[in-house]
């Protein structure tokens, strides 16, 4: 197995999707029956969720709980753009108005949503996570890397790091 990977200097934006070597790289893998749990104004799956009603999306619900609508072995490609660290969730929560917990800012609650992704996704499917770190939904889910992309945005920014997996098992 070979793995590609690209690093591609763009400035800091928090629609990470509008950064053009990210949309660029959604676009090649972006195929399907399509999700995201995170969406925020992103219309680049067909089905979108956002807790944040403020949003034009199909759901407003947890993103757990998003994923938790979809059967078995039914979904083509997942973008994961999850807040990436308990400080961007307490500040999400905290505009919308709700509490923050030791729940939501631990890691067994990204380790469930990879558990569903995990279950919801097609043999041969694509996940596509953005994030400050390459783990992605994992090896232990199923999954394979096939593709990282490295975006530094300099000075004191973190990298965002996308990690595009296939499902093999």
């Amino acid at each position: 197995m070979s793995i590609t990977i690209n690093r591609v200097w763009a400035m800091p934006n928090s629609k990470t999707f509008s950064i053009k070597p990210i949309a660029e790289i959604i676009s090649r893998y972006n195929m399907g029956e399509s999700i995201d749990p995170f969406a925020n104004n992103s219309k680049l799956a067909k089905i979108t969720n956002d807790i944040d009603e403020q949003y034009d999306t199909t759901y407003h619900l947890e993103a757990l709980e998003f994923l938790k609508v979809f059967a078995d072995n039914t979904i083509d490609t997942v973008l994961f753009d999850p807040p990436y660290s308990p400080r961007q969730v307490s500040e999400v929560y905290k505009k919308l108005g709700r509490s923050v917990n030791m729940q939501t800012t631990q890691s067994s609650f990204w380790g469930d949503m990879k558990k569903e992704i995990s279950r919801i996704t097609k043999k041969g499917s694509y996940v596509i996570t953005c994030g400050w770190n390459s783990g992605g939904i994992g090896k232990s889910n199923g999954f394979e890397i096939v593709e990282i992309l490295l975006v530094p945005h300099g000075g004191w920014h973190n990298d965002t790091i996308i990690t595009v997996e296939r499902k093999i098992g």
